[in-house]
């Protein structure tokens, strides 16, 4: 019997070394399919656990990154079924005259499931919805300059300020964070709402450039301005900010890609970092000082949550609840 070079040309290897363009031979051995996209989901260590693999007639592969899988050479067609061997009384038997060939067995077909459904990307505001956010009185500069002369006498407004005062350079990563610490001082030592937000305004309206470490400034003030506008009645003002909020989110194109950062995102807003064992330990050291310091860093992760929506875990009722707390210690 003839082979096919699908069914001469084979290797086995682990999954986890998977690669665009290979042809995997499918559950059941009797199809292959070319994988069009690998992708490599960890487990809770951070190790890399399963592999996803998108195959190009549709669907996707979960395999565990130690499974040996068997591996085709050579061209094939996206899904392509391998050669059934056959009976050995089949090739022996000869047709006899007058009789009517048998049907030639049926290979049962591998269903490859659909692709799930890819999340829905979060939307922007409108130009009539930005136009909530006031426009800044003067410059960048005068804005802190307002600020630090309303407030002479509190030293972490206007340490801040004199920093900001040489220029404000909305590239500098370091700028953007002296910004928010600057509205979060504000706010919450001060009790000063519109000085706050009339500095966080400054970066509220800052697009997404891509580079993580900028917009994690950017992202503390307006989850600061969207809860100070909740707390003032101003519901369409805040709404534009929780909606800037999730601008990243819908940057990825790629529809697999989209999936896996959803997954990601919706697991860190349902297990966030609120440094319970930091703030634990202050306590426990009398160390009043690093115990502000975690709460503020506490503050921040439960204002970005309420900002977003909450998560699965935390009910908006209860993020209320855990920011009072946290404003009340962290103003004592």
């Amino acid at each position: 019997m003839t082979e096919t070079p699908a069914a001469r040309h084979h290797r086995e290897q682990q999954a986890g070394s998977l690669t665009p363009g290979s042809h995997i031979l499918l559950p059941g051995g009797e199809r292959t399919a070319e994988i069009h996209q690998v992708e490599l989901e960890p487990d809770d260590f951070g190790a890399p656990a399963l592999v996803l693999a998108s195959l190009a007639g549709g669907g996707t592969l979960r395999i565990a990154v130690a499974t040996t899988v068997t591996v085709t050479e050579g061209a094939s067609d996206a899904v392509t079924p391998l050669p059934v061997p056959a009976e050995p009384f089949e090739e022996a038997r000869q047709e006899q005259p007058g009789e009517t060939p048998a049907a030639a067995p049926v290979a049962p077909a591998v269903v490859v499931p659909p692709l799930p459904a890819v999340p829905p990307a979060a939307s922007g505001p409108s130009e009539e919805e930005l136009a909530l956010i006031p426009a800044p009185q003067g410059t960048p500069e005068s804005v802190v300059e307002a600020a630090a002369e309303a407030h002479p006498d509190a030293m972490g407004v206007l340490l801040l300020a004199d920093r900001l005062a040489k220029g404000v350079n909305f590239k500098s990563g370091s700028c953007l964070k002296d910004l928010s610490d600057l509205a979060h001082e504000l706010f919450i030592t001060l009790k000063d709402a519109d000085g706050s937000l009339a500095v966080a305004d400054l970066l509220n309206v800052l697009p997404y450039d891509g580079n993580p470490g900028r917009w994690t400034s950017v992202e503390a003030s307006l989850a600061l301005s969207s809860y100070i506008c909740r707390q003032d009645g101003q519901k369409e003002r805040a709404e534009v900010y929780e909606r800037l909020i999730r601008t990243p989110e819908n940057q990825e194109t790629d529809p697999f890609k989209a999936r896996m950062a959803a997954k990601v995102r919706q697991r860190s807003l349902n297990e966030p970092n609120l440094y319970d064992k930091e703030i634990f330990r202050s306590i426990d050291n009398s160390n009043h000082d690093a115990e502000r310091e975690w709460r503020l860093l506490r503050l921040e992760s439960l204002l970005f949550l309420r900002a977003h929506g909450g998560s699965e875990t935390i009910g908006s009722g209860e993020l209320e609840r855990r920011i009072s707390n946290e404003l009340e210690a962290v103003r004592a």
